[in-house]
């Protein structure tokens, strides 16, 4: 009997892995073309890093992004914490169902749809859009993701140990920060790591709710390759992959260590 896999599903395979990821690696090399014209090679050179980082409006919307993303990852980590505890410590309810759904309905909703949804309730509020306006979005969409992390999280943890604590005469809030937290930890940390990488790389949500002087690095980026592509965005790419990259598996290492059973 045939067990390993057929030349067919390995060609299927390969074929797949190359329509993703050929792609981002053309990207990637042509971000050091020395040449203008971003499809045709003229060496090695870090030119359009060097253009790249002297561009103010780059550099400035770079920065809206961090900010904007460190503002929405810290948000989504307190609500989708206090989420998760509620969903998870409260017992049933009326309504925890439909509470729940609400929470976790933007990881399934299109962007599009959170973009304009959003977009109404600052309107309807009076609020201007502006760098208060992303981040508040952002965070929308990044409450659900820490939400399952943290309840995972939470489902996992012996709750006799915060008991314990009490027992001992520590309060109800001294028991929870001393025990709690610190068990939470690697599932607090993967959930802002994971909503800063959301907010970090987002262009629908964004491109709804900013304003001026609140332009972010993914709507700079799509304004400027709808002119053309550029070296300097294959440049931009290239550090934004490097980035999330690195974010996404530091988040998948600390998110697998805070699974029930992991240690």
């Amino acid at each position: 009997m045939r067990t390993g896999p057929g030349k067919f599903n390995i060609g299927a395979l390969a074929l797949g892995l190359a329509f993703l990821y050929l792609p981002i690696l053309l990207v990637v090399i042509y971000s050091f073309n020395a040449s203008r014209l971003v499809t045709v090679w003229g060496g090695f050179s870090l030119h359009w890093y060097e253009v790249l980082f002297s561009n103010p409006a780059y550099l400035e919307a770079a920065l809206n992004s961090l900010q904007v993303a460190v503002a929405a990852a810290t948000l989504a980590t307190v609500i989708g914490t206090l989420g998760a505890l509620m969903l998870t410590r409260l017992g049933r309810f009326p309504g925890r169902q439909t509470l729940g759904g609400l929470l976790l309905a933007p990881m399934v909703l299109p962007e599009v749809i959170l973009g304009v949804s959003t977009l109404m309730l600052f309107v309807a509020v009076g609020l201007d859009r502006g760098m208060l306006t992303v981040a508040l979005a952002h965070a929308t969409l990044g409450t659900a993701f820490v939400l399952v992390i943290v309840q995972a999280r939470l489902i996992g943890l012996d709750p006799d140990l915060e008991a314990a604590a009490r027992d001992l005469g520590a309060g109800p809030v001294r028991a929870f920060l001393l025990v709690t937290v610190p068990s939470l930890a690697p599932a607090l940390a993967a959930g802002w790591l994971l909503a800063f990488t959301l907010s970090l790389d987002d262009v629908v949500i964004a491109s709804f709710v900013n304003g001026p002087g609140a332009t972010t690095l993914p709507v700079r980026v799509y304004s400027a390759v709808r002119l053309g592509i550029s070296p300097e965005i294959n440049a931009i790419s290239t550090i934004m992959l490097a980035i999330v990259s690195i974010l996404v598996i530091v988040a998948s290492l600390l998110a697998k260590r805070s699974w029930p059973g992991r240690r």
